[in-house]
């Protein structure tokens, strides 16, 4: 069996086909100036962005259409990043988005290669410990740091 037809390259181009699909149907959105009032309002909050922005010690003021383009530039990333997730849940033939599938996603795509230190792979499952019905999660920063 040749390399190109192996499962995993098979379901990489799924993902692959996903995302331009995804990123073609934005640039028409973009191309064809929808007007504002049609345009989805940010589901983020921009508070928290603009904090989050203020956290690096060398940003001394933010303009203030940074955090809406942050906003936007965030939640276009999500929705990519879901899209991916998603097709991963189909190839399994699950209805139901888990943490395996965003593993997976970040896994097969290249522009994600950022997160591959920072989301845990489906082969370390097998090493978390199984804590008992509502116990504390330990420390909560844990889930946002990558632990050395």
């Amino acid at each position: 069996m040749s390399s190109s037809s192996s499962p995993h390259n098979k379901s990489q181009g799924r993902s692959e086909k996903v995302g331009w699909e995804l990123w073609k149907r934005r640039w028409k959105e973009v191309t064809d100036r929808i007007p504002l009032p049609a345009v989805p309002p940010i589901c983020l909050p921009l508070a928290r962005i603009k904090k989050i922005m203020k956290a690096d010690e060398d940003v001394r003021m933010i303009a203030a259409e940074a955090p809406v383009v942050f906003a936007r530039a965030c939640e276009m990333f999500i929705l990519d990043l879901t899209h991916r997730s998603w097709a991963h849940a189909e190839e399994n033939k699950r209805r139901t988005l888990q943490k395996n599938d965003i593993a997976a996603a970040i896994t097969r795509t290249d522009v994600f290669d950022f997160l591959v230190d920072i989301v845990p792979r489906e082969d370390t499952r097998d090493d978390v410990i199984p804590r008992a019905l509502g116990a504390p999660a330990g420390d909560p920063l844990s889930y946002y740091y990558v632990q050395q």
